[in-house]
């Protein structure tokens, strides 16, 4: 416990700074260029060395605080010695995935040695001092867990744990032989194995990638961490934790409680008036925030209470913002949308774009849904408001109705891209924060900066061993089969239909992160070579990923909105149908319809 408290004393405060240095840079750069018209060359490349910082660091923080994104279905249902042992077993897989990429970081430092970035002159061997600091203190904590652990149960797990790494590094390529098979040895079953026991899916993702070229290719372990490298190394993806510490400091400056009070000003007192204000807060603070935790954490304490004074049940409630989360998952600046664009090589700004019109089909077709099933709820007692005081509830949340439009403005007209946009909205939340609400409390920050690293870290560790795992999917062949497969699924509309369900079910098991890194490579080219729009194909996807990622049983979505909302997840999975069976009515039409998509984007 000491050495845990070392580790977490020197990491946090250490991430907490790379934050907001990351914030200080990017918007540095942006007042540099566009006020003072002097671009600073180095912005980009400094903000890029912090960014594998982050990362690994973050990774380190989720797995202290035991955020990692994992599988937990089976955790539910096993009895408390059989959780026991399977976490055990988990911190074996992650010590052995760092033994094994330890020495390999080194050697892949030594490459790196040679080359230098462009403006600052420094080796690109600094940036992989990051990923060698990150796997020796994921190794010193999973060694930590298993030494907590009952020794009864640790030591076996630990001496085979032990054996398995010593043999994938010392008896190189020993299964090449069994070709393809290993295809399904590793990657189905030892991946599988992994997700279904609860290993963090990085974790399990790394693994698999690691144990199928140490043991059935001849490829040196050094281009794992290569592609590691390679997966987090793009500024873009630097969105993804600024929009998430964005999405907090909205929560924390009280804007997206006044959203709320301004929409249920205007149509709260109709039957199922909350309802349609649940659905559109979410539209609303989804294209502010984009972080679906966050989101869901916003509205629900606001608007649950008075929902349940009117006669509806928690269930009920939980269903419904469940599924607000899914349609939400389209609408900009979704880090969703940020990372598909990043992957396939797609425009941020049109897919920006083209993500409101999917997102207010599925929102018309969840509030038809809503308004049916809430025909039967009290209003008698709710008191309509005058028009004067629907005026100055939205007279009072006018500074986060003017914040979406903000980032879309700086966006759209080339101001600043997806990333540094974010720091423009992190600073503009803050001065309303303090000087317009006075909401906003200096203790908060630390605990913010904190959470923002542990779910960055836990989102961009799964980017970087998904990136290796595609990358040994596609030398092993894999891509060039599957593409052979799907260009005979019935041309664009049958390749449409199969990735729907393909993305409903990695939804539901891997979450969004770690389907669009592992299939978009793979899935794209085969899009763009049948005929299918990317931008249109990109939507699709992230909608049916949406479904899935909020579905019970599996969906990690759906217990989030349940924990959210204080409600038993056994209780809410009824309610949900009729809700899901709307989702995917929407989604049928967003995929039939591609001008839904598409039809707004210029050229």
């Amino acid at each position: 416990m000491a050495i845990d408290r070392t580790i977490g004393a020197f990491v946090e405060p250490v991430v907490a700074l790379v934050i907001v240095a990351e914030v200080c840079i990017l918007g540095a750069g942006v007042f540099s260029r566009y006020v003072l018209h002097n671009a600073l060359p180095w912005t980009d490349e400094l903000a890029a060395y912090l960014f594998l910082w982050l990362t690994m660091l973050g990774a380190v923080v989720a797995y202290r605080r035991d955020e990692h994104m994992r599988m937990s279905a089976l955790f539910r249902v096993v009895s408390v010695p059989v959780r026991e042992t399977l976490e055990i077993v988990s911190a074996a897989v992650i010590a052995m995935f760092s033994v094994m990429l330890i020495p390999a970081s080194f050697k892949y430092y030594d490459l790196e040695t040679i080359d230098f970035s462009p403006a600052l002159n420094l080796p690109r061997s600094y940036e992989v001092i990051a990923i060698m600091a990150g796997l020796v203190l994921l190794l010193a904590l999973a060694v930590l867990r298993l030494v907590d652990g009952n020794p009864r149960r640790s030591i076996p797990v630990a001496v085979v744990a032990a054996v398995t790494a010593f043999a994938a590094l010392h008896f190189h390529g020993a299964l090449t032989s069994l070709g393809n098979v290993n295809l399904v040895v590793f990657f189905v079953i030892v991946v599988g194995a992994c997700v279904a026991i609860g290993v963090p899916i990085a974790f399990a993702f790394g693994f698999g990638t690691v144990s199928y070229l140490a043991l059935a290719t001849t490829s040196p372990l050094s281009t794992v961490v290569g592609r590691m490298s390679e997966g987090i190394g793009n500024l873009v993806l630097l969105a993804i934790p600024l929009f998430v510490l964005l999405g907090v400091l909205i929560e924390a400056a009280g804007i997206s409680r006044r959203l709320v009070d301004a929409l249920a000003s205007l149509v709260g007192h109709f039957k199922g008036g909350l309802n349609i204000v649940l659905v559109a807060a979410m539209y609303l603070v989804s294209g502010i925030s984009g972080s679906k935790a966050a989101d869901m954490a916003a509205v629900a304490p606001v608007l649950f209470p008075e929902m349940e004074k009117r006669g509806q049940k928690r269930p009920e409630m939980i269903a419904l913002l469940s599924t607000s989360g899914a349609m939400a998952e389209t609408i900009p600046p979704s880090f969703v949308l940020i990372m598909i664009g990043t992957v396939a090589g797609l425009s941020i700004k049109d897919l920006f774009t083209a993500g409101l019109l999917p997102a207010l089909v599925a929102s018309i077709c969840l509030i038809v849904v809503a308004l049916f099933r809430s025909r039967n709820e009290r209003t008698d007692l709710v008191k309509r408001p005058s028009a004067r005081a629907i005026g100055r509830a939205f007279l009072v949340a006018s500074p986060g109705l003017v914040l979406p439009f903000v980032i879309r403005f700086f966006v759209m007209n080339g101001v600043a891209t997806a990333t540094e946009v974010s720091t423009i909205g992190i600073v503009y939340t803050l001065l309303v924060g303090v000087f317009v609400y006075r909401e906003f409390k200096w203790r908060r920050a630390y605990p913010m900066l904190i959470e923002t690293a542990s779910l960055s870290g836990a989102i961009m560790l799964i980017i970087a061993t998904a990136t290796a795992m595609a990358w040994a999917l596609t030398q092993s062949g894999f891509a060039q089969q599957l593409a052979t497969l799907l260009s005979h699924a019935g041309g664009p509309a049958g390749f449409l239909a199969l990735s729907i369900v393909l993305f409903i079910v990695l939804g539901s098991v891997l979450e969004g992160a770690p389907a669009i890194v592992l299939f978009g490579p793979l899935l794209f080219p085969i899009a763009l070579q049948i005929g299918v729009n990317p931008i249109h194909y990109a939507i699709v996807v992230i909608l049916a990923m949406g479904v899935g990622l909020f579905a019970p049983p599996l969906g990690v979505g759906y217990y989030g909105a349940c924990a959210i909302g204080k409600c038993e997840p056994d209780a809410a999975v009824k309610p949900m149908l009729p809700y899901m069976c709307a989702l995917i009515v929407a989604l049928i039409i967003v995929a039939a319809v591609p001008w839904l998509s598409i039809g707004f984007l210029k050229g």
